[in-house]
Order: C-alpha cells, then structure tokens, then sequence
C-alpha cells in the first residue's frame, strides 16, 4: 500500500501526457478514488497538481486521517515530482446542510494560465473548492465551438465562461454571458480577452440574476448553454433558494421560451440523483441524453454529470 497509489499515478501520467499533448490540452484528471484505500482525486494543471482529499470512512478518527492524508501526499510528491509548494490540497467532506457551491476558502491568490484544445484559460488553484474549469465538460465545450458558427449563443450560470470562449473561438454570431457573481464575470470577461475576444454589443457579459435574465429578456437565442449548480441559497437570487432537482422543469420551459426556431438548449447538471421530469419538456421538443458523449477520456467516473441536447421535434 505504501507505493500503491504512485505506482497508480505515475501509470496514469504515461498513458494521458501523450494523449493530452496530441489533443493540446494542459490539464486533465490523474486519478479519481482508483484505489479504495485513497479516496482522494488529482487534477493536474501543467506542472501542478491540484488534490481534494475525501472522507475514507466514519470509523477513522482525526489521527488514522491524518496518517494516511500524509501518506497520500508523499506518495503524490514523489510520483509526480513535485514539490509541496506545487500541489494545492483541499479537504471534500460530504454536503451537509445548506452549504454554498464555489466557496472561498483561501487567499493565497495562485492564479495562472492554462491551455486546453489551443485556447487560454484562467485558473486559480489555491482559493475555491474549484479551480475555475470544470475538467468534465471539455467535450461539451468542444462540441459547442464545431457547431457555434453563425449562432447567437446564451451562456447560463456561466461561471468563468468557458463555454462563451468556445463559442465565440468558434465563430458564433453573438454570445451573451450571465452569472449572478460579479467576480466570476469579471474572470468570465478575462477568459474572453486572453483568446482575443473584445467584449463588446456581440460578446456581452452580464452579472445578473439568471432567473430575473429569463424573466425580462426578449432576444432568441439559437444555442442555450445552461449547467445551474446543483444548490444556492444566495441572498442576491431573486428567489429564497434553488435546487435543481426541485426546480429544474422551470428552469428548463423558461429557457426554451428564449429559443429561436431551429434552436437546441444544452442542459447538464452534477446532481447524483438527478432525475429528468417528463414535465421539463413539452411535447413540441425532444430531449435527448448525450451524457456519454460529454465524458473525457480522462474521467473514469461517467456519473460526473448528466447531460441533454433539447431541440424541437
């Protein structure tokens, strides 16, 4: 066990750095809860590793996880070749409660610049739960800049706009970007400019409530992008909280009610009991599960996120 999990490591990092480099991507997922004696999972970021250590079970108390926390970490060290300044650890307990999505929980401010399919993108490893980019949707990002060209595309709970930087890479007509925090369209507008992207009339970035943004908006849109956070109960909502397993078949007939004719919603969620409600989708669309589609070949967990194309019959 003592040289398990980097003899895991340093198989995987064979395996994906020719991949990766073929596919220029800089960052992709090492190893996610392979071995059950580490519940632990490694992204690596061009040089860096970003890891989130999970609870191993209730019967371990505070100096068993300790041990085998440190033992994960020399075991990281020494297979990667890094040294602890490189590695960015963050602890995962199970959600309790009414927890907050993307959290601040540190201001060390390591902030850099990564590549992922010839494009540029800010992450910060060291202060939130998550670094900016969520690894999973590559694919999906991907498959929203091959069909983006000419469209006017609607960017939802867009975080850091990675979705809006494939679109407007990929020659779409306009792109409209909205996040209720300002902070993350402030990093979605950076993303835009590091890929020579002017914000301007045809790439609008919005801070703005996303169900006040469906509420009042007028244009149609040919391509919705929408992956909501699986839980908020922020005060700036227009509404006391959200959760997309309760909520989802509104959201869903609010954001086709945008849709131009001809047009497709792009619906992903990261809830692990998400179940689609036959009522989301009116009888006049079709959705269509594409999960498999969406799911990199760095991720062995194909549960990560579920995800529909819904389009007009």
């Amino acid at each position: 066990m003592q040289t398990m999990l980097a003899n895991r490591l340093q198989k995987r990092m064979r395996h994906l750095r020719k991949w990766a480099k073929r596919h220029d991507i800089s960052c992709y997922r090492l190893y996610e809860r392979d071995i059950p004696e580490f519940p632990l999972i490694v992204d690596w970021y061009d040089g860096e590793a970003v890891v989130w250590l999970y609870e191993r079970g209730q019967t371990d108390d505070e100096g068993e996880t300790a041990v085998w926390h440190q033992d994960a970490l020399n075991q990281i060290q020494d297979a990667l070749d890094l040294s602890p300044r490189q590695i960015f650890v963050k602890t995962r307990a199970r959600q309790r409660g009414l927890q907050q999505q993307y959290e601040r929980f540190g201001e060390q401010g390591h902030t850099r610049l990564v590549t992922e399919h010839g494009l540029t993108f800010e992450v910060n490893l060291s202060d939130y739960l998550d670094t900016g980019l969520f690894l999973d949707h590559r694919p999906t990002r991907a498959m929203v800049r091959e069909e983006a060209a000419g469209k006017r595309v609607l960017n939802l709970f867009a975080y850091t706009g990675s979705f809006s930087v494939y679109a407007a890479v990929g020659q779409a007509k306009a792109t409209t970007t909205v996040d209720l925090s300002k902070k993350y369209c402030d990093w979605a507008s950076r993303n835009l400019q590091h890929n020579g992207i002017r914000l301007s009339h045809q790439h609008q970035v919005i801070a703005q409530d996303c169900w006040q943004f469906l509420a009042k908006e007028k244009r149609r849109y040919d391509l919705i992008i929408c992956d909501p956070p699986t839980f908020s109960n922020s005060k700036r909502m227009a509404r006391s909280s959200f959760s997309v397993d309760r909520d989802h078949a509104e959201l869903i007939r609010a954001c086709l009610a945008l849709l131009a004719n001809g047009g497709s919603l792009i619906f992903s969620t990261n809830s692990r009991g998400f179940s689609l409600d036959e009522t989301a989708v009116p009888r006049a669309y079709l959705a269509t599960d594409i999960t498999q589609q969406t799911i990199p070949e760095d991720f062995r967990n194909d549960k990560i996120h579920r995800c529909w194309r819904i389009a007009s019959r």
